[in-house]
């Protein structure tokens, strides 16, 4: 028997995000996912190595690959849409689980139950609000990438996001802000 999955996760890549922004750079939700994962990552071993966290950076970074999955059967909602009001959120929600339990049945019945958690984001609350926050960051460096380029679209975006980022109250998130954040608004040459 053929499965689907991983040939379906391939597709990520054709999936923009930021729909109704004009984009210097266009962002798709394999590339977000992988930024995520390595944000996620990093945040969870500044938290543990930092700040005493019992975040798993492993799993972490699993679950950043993960966390937008459903999306390849739903498509990138817009966040101001997404979040209008509760009724469209929740209905979001629901349309998720079921493109979650879609793609989760593309798998044998024996891997099922392990990639259940990250696809469903049914994981650990701290492990979630690291995976959170990173997606949070994620947006804000797209932001900012977008402002280096010249793109003012993105100047109000930046500034919900930081205000965002700021009021999660994490510290690993404020240590990553203070001393890695920084280097994504300098250019190649500045950067070496």
């Amino acid at each position: 028997m053929s499965y689907n999955f991983f040939a379906l996760l391939a597709r990520m890549k054709y999936i923009d995000r930021w729909g109704l922004m004009r984009n210097t750079q266009t962002e798709n939700i394999q590339e977000h996912s992988h930024q995520v994962a390595v944000l996620s990552h990093a945040l969870a071993l500044i938290g543990r190595e930092k700040f005493g966290s019992t975040v798993d950076p492993g799993k972490a970074a699993i679950a950043g690959l993960y966390h937008d999955a459903s999306e390849i059967l739903t498509g990138d909602l817009p966040t101001p849409v997404k979040y209008d009001n509760p009724a469209i959120k929740e209905a979001y929600k629901a349309v998720e689980r079921v493109a979650a339990d879609k793609l989760l049945s593309l798998l044998p019945q024996e891997f099922q139950e392990e990639f259940s958690p990250y696809v469903r984001e049914e994981l650990d609350p701290q492990l979630l609000r690291v995976v959170k926050a990173a997606d949070k960051l994620s947006a804000h460096i797209k932001c900012l990438e977008e402002l280096k380029a010249g793109n003012l679209e993105f100047k109000l975006a930046a500034r919900q996001t930081r205000e965002a980022l700021d009021a999660m109250e994490m510290p690993e998130l404020d240590y990553f802000m203070k001393h890695f954040l920084p280097g994504f608004e300098l250019t190649l040459d500045e950067l070496q």
